[in-house]
């Protein structure tokens, strides 16, 4: 029947009752699909009385189902979810649990998820525990939860210098792919691009543990490179796949909830609003909402399971837009108005993005990092000013709750606390010259791969 059709429904939960949307219930939940298609006697009742489940717990799965974002503080209130995405069988509530992991709950969820049998979030949770500490994982109580976190690979700082095609320079050491050695404290070689493969202002993002690279150019004019290229670390090999339709370069590419987006970008010397979206697995690409003006280059990060990207703005104004697959829009979140100043990269830590932009005036040897909280829409500022020698901060990537940032120095390590970013910890710079994408892998064991060597400066 017609979701416009459907008339309202109630639901007794631990003696609290419910008025709630059949059509919503069908669309999200399996029990509420099998049990209003069944036919059977309770189907047809005004009531539906659900005496397994806490009344708070189905509240949470009310307003998440309903498109709201409820904070679930308490260790109650998160196991009280846990079951209700277990036993009603909804995805949409699993996936809002898998994205609300911290630091503070990602052993209650692993035991929970374990206990209830909720892969997902069970995955997302481990992935967390495996990157943080040695203690997250000593204390999981179930030891189903404990061996899952032990048979994960912790994340790599994984680091992709620029290299463009072009004779004489195939074997170049710039073209290869490294990544930090932490115990070590060493840049190693992972993988050579491929031969056809350019860095050159392409797009890369990792979505399922592999590395996609689109856009890259080639010679003065530009010239887009007509593949794509992906790397899968866990055979240690590369395959071909389709660039988007509209041949772009300087383009942003993020992968977002299982699909690759192409986000803006320039084809000759003209600056684009169009985004596009790939399927891994149909194989091909197909346009979405525009952004809302031309951008290349465009900051983006996710959080929570949302996706964000700066635009700049006439008036010294960094904007931020989010993009909604369920509408198919990009919808203003916040913007940020600073003299002579713009965001250059931004990442993601729980309920906040992080936008690092150039410091005072035309400052680029230092940045400065605004903070917006996306729970109350306020921005801070972060104390202090930041070392930017050589681009460190124009790139960066979160790791539970570290921040990494590289150079040819150093690679500088930010514990975030309290919404300040404080240095923990240095290890060795890239030994490469140039400007530098990041990203995190999980890489087999056994592939040390050898020492990265150093290239003089450009």
């Amino acid at each position: 029947m017609p979701r416009g059709l459907e008339v309202p429904v109630q639901v007794w939960v631990d003696d609290q009752l419910f008025q709630a949307d059949q059509a919503l219930l069908v669309e999200h939940c399996g029990f509420f699909r099998g049990l209003f298609r069944s036919g059977m006697r309770e189907a047809r009742a005004a009531e539906v009385r659900l005496g397994a489940l806490s009344a708070g717990g189905f509240r949470t799965t009310l307003q998440v189902l309903g498109g709201e974002r409820p904070a679930l503080a308490a260790d109650e209130e998160l196991l009280q979810a846990v079951e209700c995405a277990a036993f009603l069988q909804a995805p949409a509530l699993a996936r809002f649990l898998e994205h609300s992991v911290t630091s503070d709950n990602c052993v209650l969820l692993c035991d929970a998820a374990a206990a209830f049998g909720l892969h997902d979030v069970l995955h997302g949770a481990a992935l967390f525990i495996r990157d943080g500490s040695r203690e997250l994982a000593a204390e999981l109580a179930l030891p189903e939860a404990r061996a899952y976190v032990a048979g994960l690979r912790p994340s790599s700082y994984v680091a992709l210098s620029t290299h463009t095609p072009a004779p004489g320079f195939l074997e170049d050491a710039s073209r290869t792919m490294c990544y930090l050695d932490e115990e070590e404290d060493a840049w190693r070689t992972l993988a050579a691009l491929p031969l056809e493969a350019s860095t050159m202002l392409a797009g890369v993002a990792t979505l399922g543990n592999k590395l996609y690279i689109v856009g890259g150019v080639r010679g003065p004019s530009k010239e887009v490179v007509e593949l794509g290229f992906c790397y899968d670390p866990e055979g240690g090999t590369w395959h071909e796949f389709p660039n988007p339709h509209q041949p772009r370069y300087d383009t942003v590419l993020a992968g977002f909830d299982g699909r690759l987006y192409a986000i803006g970008g320039e084809f000759q010397r003209t600056p684009m609003s169009s985004v596009e979206c790939y399927d891994p697995a149909v194989g091909c690409w197909s346009f979405v909402a525009d952004l809302p003006q031309p951008a290349t280059g465009v900051p983006c990060a996710q959080a929570r399971g949302r996706l964000f990207v700066c635009l700049w703005r006439p008036a010294d104004t960094t904007a931020v837009v989010e993009y909604t697959a369920r509408m198919d829009a990009w919808l203003p979140v916040a913007e940020l108005r600073r003299p002579q100043s713009y965001g250059h990269c931004m990442v993601a830590h729980r309920d906040s993005l992080y936008v690092v932009r150039n410091g005072p005036s035309d400052d680029f040897l230092h940045c400065a990092i605004d903070c917006l909280n996306l729970v109350t829409g306020q921005w801070t500022s972060l104390p202090g000013q930041f070392v930017n020698s050589k681009g460190a901060l124009f790139t960066a990537v979160v790791r539970g709750d570290t921040v990494y940032t590289v150079n040819r120095l150093s690679t500088l390590l930010y514990a975030i606390e309290d919404g300040t970013w404080r240095l923990h910890a240095e290890k060795a710079g890239f030994p490469r010259p140039g400007s530098l994408q990041t990203f995190l892998l999980r890489l087999p064991p056994g592939t040390p791969g050898p020492v990265a060597t150093a290239l003089p400066e450009l």
